[in-house]
């Protein structure tokens, strides 16, 4: 009698649980993917005077003079922004990649860069060129770029429409591990010590080597095999190794309705979007949220940990440990965003943490401006920033790359992650050189910047970004159509009855 009951409750254990496929696929990707990406911007932080270091007794070799404190400043950061040319770089090419080699094919190709990068950076100490370290950092970024536009694409193109935000979540994970890993492996007892810091900057091989041992056993895109290269055969066949019965059929009736509304549509190029009335909400959506990234004060709050640290009476070498626990903070803070994302939905989980970094940007406004008013405002501080981390990993951390997959269809989102994946680079480039300035001038209350950024951004997701969770990438580009379509009658009054005018 309760046999259809049990039957409908297996189906719904199986929608809501990944098959074992599916979740390892993830994480092949994600290991030599944004995982490159969390890795390489906290392992250089460690070896920074290990590295100066290197560059002074290279310079005394080569010149037989001291280098001087501007000049190793300068080739310092150098070095570092390196990387975010590179991630410009890979950002743009990204795309192209993910067309012409596939999603699974973009990424084991992007391994060469890092195993160029690892190479370069190794060879900089015993070869005594400094100048290596700046080609390496430069490779380090093209990987990154590459992986922040295509990973987010493959795992959006291969998850069920149900698993869709929790498996997507794979990009932010994988960053936020990234990150921790490199604090942890850059701690003294590990390869932070000084004569290691090559051997610490060449290991971005290690996740490189297993991508390429490990990726090649799982399938392509569905829907890159069936859109853009009308393999059905193919198609048919990774999405029985990546999902359930239930799913694969559903999926299938999906993606051959996509097929069906693109045929004859060339996949668009970056500048085509612009132009492309069909999409510039969403486009305008994209250079919002990741504008919004880089510039809320996530950047701001890392800058001011070691000094709320220090404020908090916290030794000096035990800083790096509790700066480990920023790492594990937000790697907690992606994973509960992967299991939450499916049943709360993209908007409530983005629009709440940037109200929540609101909140907290007012806090550690106040706790920096009254110090040392009391032995307790140092503790407060701290409370605040772990906050703060928490609350963009809980949303915008999180959500942004998955909103970049989910507001465009087949023929779009490649160029979508391009100009995305561009915009956020180029912001990451501008806070690193604006911020200094922003600091030096507004002290403390650089934090009201970046309130009014995230109330804006809060307010534009609420009043324009429709939920997307468990929608059809058709079903969301409607929902944006007809919202467009609601404005322009509602600003014209004649709308309403000229569409209802006979022809």
């Amino acid at each position: 009698m309760d046999s259809p009951s049990r039957a409908g409750e297996s189906a719904q254990l199986k929608e809501k649980f990944p098959n074992r496929s599916l979740i390892l696929a993830v994480c092949a990707a994600g290991i030599g993917g944004t995982f490159q990406y969390g890795y390489n911007i906290s392992v250089i932080n460690a070896p920074t005077q290990d590295v100066q270091n290197f560059i002074n007794r290279t310079w005394i070799e080569r010149y037989d003079s001291h280098i001087t404190e501007q000049l190793l400043t300068l080739l310092w950061s150098t070095i570092v922004s390196m990387f975010t040319l590179g991630g410009l770089i890979g950002s743009t090419v990204g795309g192209s990649l993910a067309m012409r080699f596939g999603r699974k094919g973009a990424l084991l190709v992007n391994n060469l860069s890092a195993l160029l990068a690892a190479l370069f950076m190794g060879l900089s100490h015993p070869t005594g060129y400094y100048e290596l370290l700046i080609v390496g950092r430069l490779f380090s970024g093209i990987n990154a770029g590459v992986s922040l536009c295509v990973q987010p694409l493959y795992l959006g193109e291969i998850a069920p429409r149900a698993l869709r935000g929790g498996m997507s979540m794979g990009t932010s994970i994988f960053i936020t591990a990234g990150i921790l890993l490199g604090q942890v492996v850059g701690l003294n007892e590990l390869l932070g010590k000084p004569e290691y810091w090559s051997v610490l900057l060449s290991t971005t091989c290690i996740p490189a080597v297993l991508q390429l041992l490990i990726l090649p056993w799982f399938p392509e895109s569905p829907r890159y095999l069936l859109i853009d290269k009308g393999d059905e055969i193919g198609c048919r066949k990774a999405l029985k190794q990546l999902q359930s019965g239930d799913d694969f059929q559903r999926e299938m009736e999906d993606m051959e309705k996509e097929r069906i509304s693109a045929m004859g549509v060339k996949p668009k190029k970056p500048w085509e979007l612009f132009v492309d009335p069909s999409t510039r909400l969403q486009l305008i959506t994209i250079l919002i949220l990741n504008s919004a990234q880089q510039l809320n004060g996530i950047n701001a709050i890392y800058f001011y940990a070691s000094y709320i640290f220090r404020q908090s009476g916290i030794p000096e070498e035990m800083i790096p440990y509790v700066t480990v626990g920023t790492g594990a903070c937000e790697c907690i803070t992606a994973l509960t965003c992967g299991i939450l994302i499916d049943s709360l939905g993209r908007r409530a989980l983005i629009i709440g943490g940037y109200i929540l970094m609101t909140i907290w940007c007012i806090c550690v406004t106040l706790t920096l401006t009254f110090q040392e008013a009391s032995p307790w405002v140092p503790y407060a501080s701290m409370i605040c920033v772990f906050a703060f981390i928490l609350s963009f990993g809980l949303g915008p951390g999180g959500v942004t790359n998955i909103l970049t997959a989910e507001l465009f269809t087949q023929t779009a989102r490649p160029a979508a992650y391009i100009i995305g994946g561009s915009i956020n680079w180029l912001s990451f480039f501008f806070i690193s050189m604006v911020f200094p300035f922003i600091v030096n001038g507004l002290q403390q209350y650089c934090f009201m910047v970046f309130l009014v950024i995230c109330c804006l951004v809060a307010a534009y997701i609420f009043l324009v970004v429709p939920e997307t969770k468990n929608k059809t990438f058709l079903e969301i580009q409607l929902e944006f159509l007809s919202r467009k379509k609601r404005k322009s009658e509602g600003s014209d009054g004649t709308g309403a009855n000229l569409l209802s005018t006979p022809l």
